[in-house]
């Protein structure tokens, strides 16, 4: 399946990136069309994905210190985008003994609209289902995700809880009712086909500070869902021949070669405005 890069995909990829450094100073309009022109995303694209990231209160408009119109983060959306970091950038081995966090929730059923968001939030951070209504992750990912439902006034109906599995099915095995692992396996596939190849060839032939940013901007947008579809289980615990693992060093080392040299040329082109 080929990767799919929607233009607010690619906008809150770019801040996340490159649209930070400073919260003073928001990135000027014509240097976020400009930017996103670079991955073949067009102008009147760009303003309908920016009016919508606004309209959820993710980015504010702002002017730069010239005068200029331009969009800064909002408070929330620094939350996330730093909660993200945690995962996406993420080099700790998994273990056992972490232990596992339980989503336990019951939602009245006259606001049963909201069992459906918390059910698709809680797959969205990587939970899987042990039981109806009993949600299972790696404990790590806790306080996280106790950010993203307070964000979403969802905690007042979930409990949490912190423990070992215990049996009676080996632990493995209700790993593999818990999680669709195939599924997430086909995703780290999907994501090595994609980007294997663009590494070969950095390892070849360097290319230019706008090939580096091009590139390290889709990997980042192609990447940064798979931390969150594959909550990364210790690796006893997954089938043989995992992707996950070689995945994660493809995408670390694209971050290795790219990121500062993608660097320069968003600083470029904003000098050049």
């Amino acid at each position: 399946m080929a990767e799919q890069h929607t233009p607010r995909s690619l906008i809150v990829s770019l801040y996340g990136a490159y649209g930070r450094p400073s919260e003073e100073t928001p990135m000027p309009v014509a240097a976020l069309i400009r930017l996103l022109a670079a991955v073949g995303v067009d102008a009147p694209s760009v303003r309908s994905s920016v009016s919508r990231l606004k309209r959820r209160g993710l980015l504010l408009s702002r002017r730069t210190p010239d005068g200029s119109a331009g969009y800064a983060l909002s408070d929330d959306a620094r939350r996330l985008l730093e909660d993200g970091d945690r995962r996406i950038y993420a080099r700790t081995e998994p273990s056992l003994a972490d232990g596992w966090v339980l989503a336990v929730f019951s939602v009245p059923e006259q606001e049963r609209h909201k069992r459906h968001l918390l059910r698709s939030r809680l797959a969205r951070l990587g939970f899987g289902t042990a039981a109806p209504g009993v949600w299972i992750a790696p404990a790590r990912l806790y306080e996280e995700t106790r950010h993203a439902l307070e964000r979403l006034e969802l905690s007042p109906y979930v409990d949490f809880f912190r423990g070992d599995h215990l049996g009676y099915t080996a632990t493995a095995e209700a790993v593999a009712r818990w999680w669709d692992l195939p599924a997430i396996a086909r995703l780290h596939e999907e994501f090595l086909a994609g980007h294997e190849p663009v590494l070969a060839a950095w390892r070849a032939a360097p290319g230019t500070v706008e090939d580096a940013y091009r590139d390290y901007l889709l990997t980042l947008d192609a990447w940064r869902r798979l931390p969150y579809a594959d909550p990364v289980l210790p690796p006893e615990l997954l089938p043989p021949d995992w992707p996950g693992q070689r995945s994660a060093e493809v995408f670390a080392e694209l971050h290795a070669l790219l990121w500062e040299r993608g660097a320069e040329y968003v600083r470029a082109v904003e000098k050049d405005l």
